[in-house]
């Protein structure tokens, strides 16, 4: 049953499509501002410190002033307000001192996915930063559609891989390893990430594509993925899912029950 879709602009809360923006706002003129998507299971946010935690970090790197108390007091309100469901809050603060919060559908995913590696060089003044300037993701995933996939995966010009467009890549190499891109090559620190790094034995490192274009099995990880198994990189077929998926899958659903289960209490 689809969800009702509110929205919170600077703490009035309206449907949607009913909800308005003032104007000027270099949010939308340039792109100037951050961003959070948060999973929500039967209402209840997952890893909401987490998150604003994250929007705090990316503000502070480009200067945007950010209330963490006023917006986590919006957020409890739009959650209030709306009740029961599955879906996702979507955060967004602009440069003109706008505080949008969305509750939204989840995006429809796959049982697996298939990727198309693309060029991508970082913006290193934006390493880290979850900023809405998201237009070369976008187009990156509307390359990798054009080759055949569902989804990019990024690889820096010297052939480092970096991630997909939304979500954090990893794959077993030929050693058997669970590997992933660090931090240190400019990918963005994600919240699920983070946790299978936390939970799994995970080799984190600069990696060449030669390395991921030898894994037997590979999966995505993000807040509304969690863990989706990969079928395909471009033209080669993976396990899907293998047994270092599974095994990602059922921590990660070990992490999340216990987190729904401490926030029950």
């Amino acid at each position: 049953m689809p969800i009702r879709e509110l929205a919170s602009v600077d703490g009035e809360i309206a449907p949607t499509r009913e909800s308005t923006l003032s104007l000027p706002d270099d949010g939308l003129y340039r792109g100037d501002g951050v961003f959070e998507v948060i999973r929500l299971y039967d209402g209840t946010p997952f890893a909401l410190a987490e998150h604003l935690d994250r929007i705090e970090r990316s503000a502070a790197a480009i200067e945007l002033p950010v209330d963490r108390q006023l917006l986590k007091r919006e957020v409890d309100a739009l959650l209030a307000e709306h009740g029961p469901g599955d879906g996702q809050v979507r955060i967004v603060l602009t440069r003109a001192g706008r505080r949008v919060v969305l509750v939204e559908e989840l995006p429809p995913r796959g049982a697996t996915v298939r990727l198309a590696t693309v060029t991508y060089s970082p913006s290193v003044i934006l390493d880290g930063v979850k900023s809405i300037s998201y237009a070369a993701n976008m187009q990156a995933t509307r390359i990798a559609v054009g080759c055949g996939g569902d989804e990019a995966l990024l690889v820096r010009p010297d052939g480092t891989v970096l991630e997909a467009p939304t979500s954090a890549i990893f794959w077993v190499s030929d050693a058997g390893a669970l590997r992933t891109p660090s931090l240190e090559a400019g990918i963005l620190d994600s919240i699920t990430r983070a946790q299978i790094v936390r939970e799994l034995d995970v080799e984190e490192g600069q990696f060449d594509v030669a390395d991921l274009n030898g894994a037997r099995e590979a999966f995505l990880a993000s807040t509304t993925r969690e863990i989706q198994p990969v079928a395909r990189i471009d033209d080669r077929e993976l396990e899907a899912p293998g047994e270092r998926t599974r095994e990602a899958q059922a921590a990660f659903e070990a992490v999340l029950k216990g987190a729904l289960a401490e926030r029950a209490q």
